[in-house]
Formats: structure tokens, C-alpha cells, sequence
């Protein structure tokens, strides 16, 4: 994974706490898009340099694609494979801004002495030459209502009538879920793995009763909730199940969480900004601390267009 610090790379791994536990830091950048603002919404000011194999990338993309802002905000997508140099630009896909090799680059061009980890989502701005933000679930929000202006498409993901429940239902599937993930698969003690998995399943059980009796998990309506989980969801099987000792059950043993993802999947635009290819490379060949030989499975055999049943 590595990390800047003072503007200098380095390739620190993440320092767990005393216990073995996973820690994951902070964002820095986190300044907001604003009609009026520093940052006003503009279309073609603004770039998004993202992941296809990570999660929180993954959100914005769908996002973007749900808020008809593709002739708005520009991408690149980075490489899947992330070694000591963290992460680097494909040949395809080049960074068309810097002309950078890395994505390090593109934060030292920000901050010449930045100090933190390099990750995407990253939101560049044109104009003021520096991130805007890199926290995905801002980024989320902003591409949301920040941009609404510009959408061709007339939908709010957080709508006011469900603002609070959004909220409640970011904040609860957060920590046991988004982030209970990389706490099991990252921990460095048998303690700190169980407390995780532990908390992953729990959670899993609790959502998969909920939606039961909810299409979506805010009810009727799609919004920044569920694209949050199904980011999660979508690999939980592919690799989390194995990757990250996550394998108390699949995603595919409970029968609602399983419908539920594939009715996201299937949602108009969605399944296009997935990358089943990019996720499995990315978390296979990046941890060798995890999986040494860099083998990336073949399965599991997966039938995201299959009948929902949720509507």
C-alpha cells in the first residue's frame, strides 16, 4: 500500500493497534463541492482518478453513472495491481492531467509535503490545480447533490423525507460491514480476526432479515446505502470469502442479500462500472503477506444477470 510522508514515498503497511486490530487513518482532503464555493460545480473542471477493484472508488463510479454525470466529471482508472509503488496509471489510461506514472504524483502535485496514505477516490479540480476531496463517502454526497445541477438525470440518492436514514444506515453497515472486511482480512491476531469476522456475520444476518421485508434498504428507494453495501457485497464472494477468511457463509447462502445483489447489479448502468477481472487481480497479486504465490482463483462461477425476484 505504501504512504507519503513529508511529500516522500514510503512502503509502510498500515500500524495495527496493540492488539493486532486494523487501523485505517484518516482522509485529508476534505473540502466539498459548493455552488458559490471554492469549489462550485462546474462540468469539465473536475477529474476522478479511481479504482474498478476498490470498493470505495467503486461508489462514486456508480454515483456518477446513476446521476448521468459522465459528460460531466471525467476518470481515470488506475491499474488493478498495486505493488511497492502503490498505485500506477495503466498504459491505456493514461493520467491525461500530470502526464504522472503514479497516483502518488498526483498527490504531491496537491501537497508537495503530504503526509498519509495514497488512495482513491481522488477528486481533482482543474482549475485550483489540488484534490479536492479523497474521503468516498463525501465524494458520494457531493456527486449527489453537489453536481445535481448538472445531472441528466432527475434522481436524489439521499432525498430529504430519507436523509436521516441514510445517515443512520451509512454510519451502521460502516464499520462491522465496509470496513469489518479489511479488520478481519488485515488483522495480525487470532484476537483481533475473530472480533471482526464476528461482527462481519452478525451484521450480514441482521441486513439480510431487514431486506426481507425492504426492497432497498431505506425501503422502496434506491440510495447511497445501498450502493455503499453493494459495493461490499459484490466482493464478498469473489474474495473476501477467501481472501479475507471471511467464510463463516457467502453471500450467495442468504436469500435475500443475494437477490438484493443482483437487483443492484442490475440496475441500469450499474453492472458497466463493474470489474469482476480488476477486483480478483487486485486483491490477489497486491497482498503477498496474505497470498505469497500471487495465484488468482478462477471462481467462483458467479450469475450476477439471474433473476432478482425483489421487485
Amino acid at each position: 500500500m505504501g504512504r507519503l510522508i513529508e511529500g516522500q514515498w514510503s512502503t509502510q503497511w498500515y500500524d495495527p493497534d496493540d492488539d493486532g486490530r486494523f487501523v485505517r487513518p484518516s482522509t485529508v482532503f476534505r473540502d466539498r463541492i459548493e455552488a458559490g464555493g471554492r469549489f462550485a460545480p462546474e462540468a469539465g473542471r473536475y477529474h476522478l482518478y479511481v479504482s474498478l477493484a476498490c470498493p470505495w472508488a467503486h461508489r462514486t463510479l456508480i454515483a456518477r453513472v446513476l446521476k448521468g454525470l459522465d459528460d460531466v466529471i471525467s476518470v481515470t482508472v488506475v491499474d488493478p495491481y498495486m505493488g511497492d509503488d502503490g498505485w500506477t496509471f495503466q498504459d491505456d489510461d493514461p493520467d491525461p492531467i500530470h502526464g504522472h506514472t503514479f497516483l502518488r504524483e498526483v498527490y504531491t502535485s496537491a501537497d508537495s509535503a503530504y503526509t498519509g496514505r495514497v488512495t482513491v477516490p481522488a477528486l481533482w479540480d482543474r482549475q485550483e490545480g489540488t484534490i479536492v476531496n479523497n474521503e468516498s463517502r463525501e465524494i458520494l454526497r457531493m456527486l449527489d447533490h453537489g453536481f445535481a445541477g448538472l445531472a441528466t438525470r432527475d434522481l436524489d440518492l439521499c432525498p430529504p423525507d430519507l436523509h436521516d436514514e441514510v445517515e443512520r444506515i451509512l454510519d451502521a453497515i460502516y464499520e462491522p460491514i465496509n470496513n469489518g472486511v479489511y479488520r478481519a482480512g488485515f488483522a495480525e491476531t487470532q484476537q483481533a480476526y475473530d472480533e471482526a469476522v464476528g461482527e462481519v456475520f452478525e451484521a450480514l444476518d441482521q441486513w439480510d432479515a431487514h431486506l426481507a421485508d425492504h426492497r432497498y434498504l431505506c425501503g422502496s428507494r434506491m440510495t447511497e446505502a445501498d450502493i455503499c453495501l453493494f459495493t461490499t457485497l459484490l466482493r464478498f464472494d469473489p474474495v473476501y470469502v477467501s481472501h479475507f477468511k471471511c467464510n463463516v457463509r457467502r453471500i450467495a447462502d442468504y436469500p435475500h442479500l443475494s437477490g438484493y445483489l443482483r437487483d443492484i447489479y442490475q440496475t441500469p448502468g450499474v453492472a458497466a462500472t463493474c470489474s469482476i477481472a480488476h477486483i480478483k487481480e487486485h486483491y490477489f497479486r497486491s497482498h503477498p503477506f496474505i497470498n505469497p504465490t500471487r495465484i488468482v482463483p478462477v471462481g467462483p462461477a458467479l450469475d450476477l444477470d439471474a433473476p432478482h425476484g425483489r421487485a
